[in-house]
């Protein structure tokens, strides 16, 4: 059986949440948002090891709760979500056969049921996959000025979330491609696609949320409270 490794982007400024620290070292219940990210998937035995990567200038600073587990590593990343993905795997000491799960930073409260539905799906059927939610509300296609141009059948939609789960050869070449040829790339299964790589999609849960808008944080606070492992916080302040 392949052996499974993380890697988690946490090299953005996240400016969407316009405030003096990254988004990704904000405090929810005690631990920052990276940390809870990060434990996410630790709690996953089966991860063999965890590749964050921050800042360069972030390297050197001291780690504590799940960034100082003894399975979690730490690299530069780049000035792209992709590029800093591209680090990640290149630092992991894993095979090229090996599976990888891509997970955001900002997605603190990825339940273990979403993630153990997401590994069965993916090793079963041999086929690189992803979380994702079937879009529900009605889409609109606006126009420059902010004005409806149509509305857009939500039928066969989803948004994506993560983790997102491939080879790890396969993924590293389909972003080192993307990446050669300037295309955006704002997920692994974008890179996956756009190299002819067959993907499934997995049905994630709506407590997956990515924490884009200060508003966020208080969804991501509630969610951990629902799951339990927010009572089960050590206290800990901002791993940097």
């Amino acid at each position: 059986m392949s052996a499974i490794w993380a890697v988690v982007p946490a090299a953005g400024s996240g400016s969407r949440m316009a405030g003096d620290v990254r988004k990704q070292y904000l405090s929810l219940h005690g631990r920052s948002i990276l940390d809870w990210s990060v434990a996410a998937l630790l709690d996953c035995r089966r991860i063999r090891g965890c590749m964050v990567a921050l800042p360069a200038a972030d390297l050197a600073s001291s780690r504590s709760g799940a960034l100082a587990d003894a399975r979690v590593a730490v690299c530069a990343g780049g000035d792209t979500r992709a590029a800093s993905v591209a680090a990640g795997l290149a630092a992991l000491p894993a095979a090229a056969d090996d599976w990888v799960l891509v997970h955001d930073a900002a997605r603190p409260c990825l339940p273990r049921a979403d993630l153990d539905a997401l590994l069965a799906r993916v090793e079963r059927g041999g086929v690189g996959g992803l979380l994702a939610r079937p879009v529900t509300d009605t889409l609109k296609q606006g126009s420059a000025d902010a004005h409806v141009l149509a509305t857009v059948d939500r039928r066969d939609l989803w948004q994506a979330q993560t983790p997102q789960m491939f080879r790890l050869g396969e993924l590293r070449d389909a972003l080192d491609a993307a990446l050669d040829s300037g295309a955006e790339i704002t997920d692994e299964a974008s890179a996956m696609e756009l190299a002819g790589f067959p993907v499934v999609l997995v049905s994630g849960s709506v407590a997956n949320l990515k924490v884009t808008y200060p508003a966020d944080l208080a969804l991501a606070a509630f969610w951990l409270e629902q799951s339990g492992v927010a009572a089960q916080a050590p206290g800990l302040q901002e791993t940097i």
